[in-house]
């Protein structure tokens, strides 16, 4: 039985395809987060200065994984400013599968060098609001993997949604994961260690950088799933 609901590609229902500013802007945004999402990863490295005790490997360790593969994991689909552009769907698939897999193994590590840097330190677990949002953001990475297994095997699983819906799924949910990995990153910018790393006005500026690969990505995924009615003469 055919849906009366369609998912269609971005401003294609607004006709804002037509607008050649339109284009030259999303484009833009797009290169905007890649940068920004580099440079976040970048600096956020050079101030944990690794290697000086076990706790800076941990802001190295999640800066990469959220900031760096996690965003270029979803980027990679987009059709403006991503270099994979003109890429397969699935060279894209197994981009993306290897971008959210280093997501996985470097999110563990940072835990890891966390949890080592709490216990050498004899200090408690699990008592800030940064720390409780990190064990959810990696919970929800880990379930948003096991989604997209079912994704790629869908018959051997035995499931009875079709392709379409289980991928407005994993899209939806993926969305989720990254605007939670988002507040995460924010909330570090109120530990002690980064509010005694940067001070002033690069303070705020370092608040808000996460928030516009954010926007990148919300407005990627909603923009390619979201339904509207066929139209019908």
């Amino acid at each position: 039985m055919p849906s009366d609901v369609e998912y269609s590609p971005v401003g294609e229902g607004l006709g804002m395809r037509d607008y050649w500013l339109y284009v030259w802007l999303r484009r833009a945004a797009v290169i905007a987060a890649h940068v920004t999402g580099l440079g976040l990863t970048l600096i956020i490295s050079l101030l944990s200065r690794p290697g000086t005790s076990l706790f800076s490997w941990h802001p190295v360790c999640m800066s990469v994984a959220y900031c760096l593969c996690m965003t270029e994991g979803i980027l990679l689909f987009s059709a403006e400013g991503s270099p994979f552009c003109f890429k397969s769907l699935k060279c894209k698939v197994r981009l993306h599968w290897f971008c959210q897999a280093l997501v996985l193994i470097a999110a563990v590590t940072g835990l890891g060098f966390m949890l080592a840097s709490k216990n050498v330190s004899e200090l408690p677990h699990l008592v800030t609001w940064h720390s409780w949002l990190g064990i959810s953001t990696l919970v929800a990475t880990v379930l948003q993997a096991a989604c997209g297994i079912c994704l790629i095997f869908p018959k051997l699983l035995r499931l009875s949604s079709s392709p379409l819906r289980l991928k407005l799924y994993h899209a939806t949910c993926g969305l989720l994961v990254y605007l939670l990995a988002t507040v995460t990153v924010v909330s570090a910018m109120f530990s002690d260690w980064f509010q005694a790393t940067v001070k002033g006005v690069a303070w705020w500026g370092f608040l808000l950088l996460p928030l516009f690969p954010a926007l990148v990505v919300m407005n990627q995924i909603t923009n390619a799933y979201l339904p509207r009615k066929k139209i019908t003469s």
